[in-house]
């Protein structure tokens, strides 16, 4: 049986993606998903994301950043850099879990959907995969790098789309920030790094 937190995390997600054009352009949602076990997997970024006091949202984004952090102990935190050349301090804190794909406790043939925290003063390297992508953002603020585009700085309701192996980037400075993730076509490819020896 699904955990109450899981449903009610996916309950928030509807209610969302039925208000946000955005979303809804980008992705339909099934009505009916297929419910997956989860096996529960924590790492050091979780309790960051569950306590930090920073994660400023609107009214139309706090309830899906609340039921994010509440079923956040149930979650299988994923670790997709593990044993490549992200550092330490990366690993330790960056935060991403599934809500619709592998790893999540829904699944759907069309689409996945995902969590990602990141704290203040971190820096996710350009990156790329077969699947096309938005971010959504949640709660603060942080500034997205895509090659061939001018760097944006986005906060809580506004969104950035990346198409199909785009390398991109993220930065937070002097603020967390939680974005949605929604995920579409070639989503069996996990992200790799564009530039394993570091960016350019």
């Amino acid at each position: 049986m699904t955990h109450p937190a899981f449903q009610t995390l996916l309950r928030e997600f509807r209610v969302l993606h039925s208000t946000e054009p955005a979303l809804q352009a980008f992705c339909d949602l099934p009505e009916v998903l297929a419910p997956q076990e989860v096996i529960p997997h924590r790492i050091p970024a979780a309790a960051l994301m569950e306590e930090d006091p920073n994660l400023s949202a609107l009214p139309s984004t706090a309830a899906l950043r609340d039921a994010f952090i509440a079923a956040s102990p149930q979650a299988q935190w994923r670790e997709t850099y593990k044993g490549t050349r992200m550092g330490d301090d990366f690993m330790q804190r960056f935060a991403c879990y599934c809500l619709i794909g592998g790893g999540g406790p829904f699944a759907a043939p069309e689409m996945g959907a995902y969590v990602v925290y990141m704290p203040p003063g971190l820096y996710y390297p350009f990156h790329h995969h077969p699947a096309e992508e938005i971010y959504y953002i949640l709660a603060g603020e942080a500034e997205f790098l895509m090659d061939g585009a001018a760097p944006k700085t986005l906060g809580a309701g506004t969104h950035v789309f990346h198409p199909s192996n785009r390398p991109h980037a993220t930065q937070t400075h002097d603020t967390p920030f939680m974005a949605l993730v929604l995920w579409r076509g070639n989503m069996g490819v996990k992200p790799v790094l564009t530039y394993p020896e570091g960016d350019r």
